[in-house]
């Protein structure tokens, strides 16, 4: 049976503490599947780099990662930066299988999550008649 992890992949910030929402999200997800790592990278400005990442996860034993984009859109970094990473990743890494799942942001449920989470903070705010 193969190891796998699975990594919530974030864009990283100047400011630690835009970590946070990322770190309860792995918080939230590692107990949910036990027997999967799960792990957080950034992009940039902040550690672990996803290829730090998967070369730790490697050599832990993992051979099959699954990159979740914690993203809202599919701008540059997940259309273009996120690809050219996972190819050179793929590559560095032939024994290791590597998916990419759509952006978050860009899936039905979490669109569905967030439009329920916008709908009921109007009702949460408007003032009593």
């Amino acid at each position: 049976m193969s190891k796998q992890a699975l990594v919530l992949f974030a864009h990283g910030a100047r400011a630690a503490s835009w970590a946070a929402p990322f770190e309860r999200l792995r918080d939230l997800t590692q107990p949910r599947m036990p027997e999967v790592r799960v792990a957080l990278a950034f992009l940039e400005l902040m550690t672990p780099r996803l290829p730090e990442l998967v070369a730790e996860l490697t050599a832990g034993g993992v051979t099959r990662i699954t990159v979740v984009p914690v993203f809202l859109g599919q701008g540059g970094h997940v259309l273009r930066d996120l690809p050219l990473m996972v190819e050179q990743l793929r590559i560095d890494y032939p024994q290791t299988t590597i998916d990419v799942v759509e952006a978050a942001g860009e899936n039905a449920a979490v669109l569905n999550a967030l439009a329920d989470y916008c709908v009921a903070s109007l009702s949460a705010h408007t003032p009593p008649d």
